[in-house]
């Protein structure tokens, strides 16, 4: 039976501390409650292990590489997942072993992959059959090395998402396809490679919030493990669920608890192993389900202008001191983000609300809230939050019309709040370039 409790889990800040961080930190400002963070991932761990004992969580560092989160991630028993080179260099910085790592990445290099190896990474993730090839011609330096494979598998589930964070379906870049007989060749060519291949993996899809696609993909590739034994004798001691639990990034959005959520899973996969002998470590990778809720972003008003609109009589822009250089993913997939306004210092508090259109500073439409609810006394100087963005908003942002990217400040468990990531400087943003001399005016 799911649980039918309904809770507000995301963090937000007070009217005080929020203009606190903002007179300390300026805006727009990262902002991630490190309390919140770690009590996500432990009832994530509790609930994961209450169904499957033998179990792995890791964190998906592409949501939030920040070195802050990914110390505390590993403070807290989460294996890091990096999909590139810069990740695992970041998880290194944080202190981070390689050895509690796994590399992901559908078109690894070989340099890549030489720095996991050397690194001593726990775990890669196989992509293609290039790969493949690339590591048998190792199996040298394989044989006194600790690292693990593991294959990326597509199983052919095509989850409700957006289709843009869609990655499971037999039409994708990544893993091998099962339904074509890619997986078992990429199995066998492991195989006769003698590469240590210990089990599958499968990702199909991000902010799911109906869980039956997760459910489809792990009982797909578990059956698929159980030919495995039967075919080529493999042994499968590790299978990888991959992540994608939704989040509530609007206040209708209502994601599956954590709790049901890994039990349909485990049940799932369990029971495609039933009676088979099998019995592995099952892994999963949550990214955004353990950071997003625990972040907020902080801007400023500025301009605000009233415009016809051919739709809705008259449209308000409240421009903002951001946009999508700090947060590219309304622009990249139309999402969606709930704003609140900070009261102002003087207490004021306006009861009417209308519709207005939260634009950024960018030269593009950039419009990063459309169609959000603020109250009309909003002005110039006033203090917005959005909720919910620990995840792919730090990650993602750029230099675009060379704003220089904002800084992070993380609220401690003691209350106390510092930077984890200052803001660039001037001569950090133009200090890759190099003009000629006969160019210069």
């Amino acid at each position: 039976m799911v649980s039918e409790a309904k809770v507000d889990t995301r963090y937000r800040l007070s009217e005080s501390l929020a203009w606190s961080l903002a007179e300390a930190y300026g805006t727009p400002l990262y902002v991630i409650d490190e309390g919140h963070f770690r009590q996500t991932i432990r009832r994530y761990q509790a609930a994961f292990r209450a169904v499957w004992p033998n179990c792995e969580l890791s964190y998906a560092s592409k949501a939030n590489s920040t070195l802050a989160v990914l110390a505390i991630a590993h403070n807290e028993g989460c294996v890091i997942d990096v999909a590139s080179e810069g990740e695992l260099r970041a998880a290194l910085a944080a202190g981070v072993p390689a050895s509690h790592c796994h590399l992901h990445g559908n078109n690894k290099s070989k340099a890549e992959i030489e720095f996991a190896l050397e690194a001593g990474i726990a775990t890669i993730v196989i992509d293609n059959f290039d790969e493949i090839s690339n590591l048998k011609s190792r199996t040298a330096d394989l044989k006194s090395s600790s690292t693990c494979f593991v294959l990326r598998l597509a199983p052919g589930v095509d989850p409700i998402t957006h289709h843009k964070i869609s990655t499971g379906q037999a039409d994708t870049k990544f893993g091998f396809n099962i339904a074509d007989g890619a997986a078992e060749r990429a199995v066998q060519r492991c195989m006769e490679s003698k590469l240590p291949l210990i089990g599958f993996h499968c990702h199909v899809g991000s902010q799911l919030l109906d869980p039956e696609a997760q459910q489809v993909g792990g009982e797909l590739i578990a059956k698929f493990a159980v030919d495995m034994k039967k075919a080529h004798g493999l042994e499968t001691t590790y299978l990888n669920v991959g992540g994608g639990l939704g989040v509530k990034y609007l206040d209708e959005h209502e994601p599956m608890p954590v709790e049901d959520y890994c039990r349909l899973i485990a049940d799932s996969v369990r029971s495609a192993f039933s009676g088979t002998g099998l019995d592995p470590v099952l892994g999963q990778e949550p990214g955004r389900a353990l950071i997003a809720e625990s972040g907020v972003t902080l801007y400023r008003v500025g301009a605000i202008k009233e415009v016809p609109s051919p739709t809705k009589g008259t449209r308000i822009y409240h421009s903002v001191d951001g946009g999508l250089a700090d947060n590219p993913r309304p622009a990249l997939y139309g999402s969606k983000y709930a704003v609140e306004r900070v009261w102002s210092k003087n207490g004021f508090k306006e009861e009417e609300f209308e519709t207005v259109t939260v634009s950024g500073r960018h030269c593009e439409t950039d419009t990063l809230f459309e169609d959000v609810s603020l109250p009309t006394d909003l002005n110039s100087g006033d203090l917005l939050q959005v909720l919910c963005t620990g995840a792919y908003n730090s990650a993602m942002a750029s230099n675009y019309n060379r704003y220089r990217r904002p800084p992070t400040a993380m609220i401690r468990a003691n209350g106390s709040h510092e930077l984890v990531q200052r803001s660039e400087t001037w001569d950090e943003m133009f200090e890759r370039e190099l003009l000629p001399k006969d160019l210069k005016a």
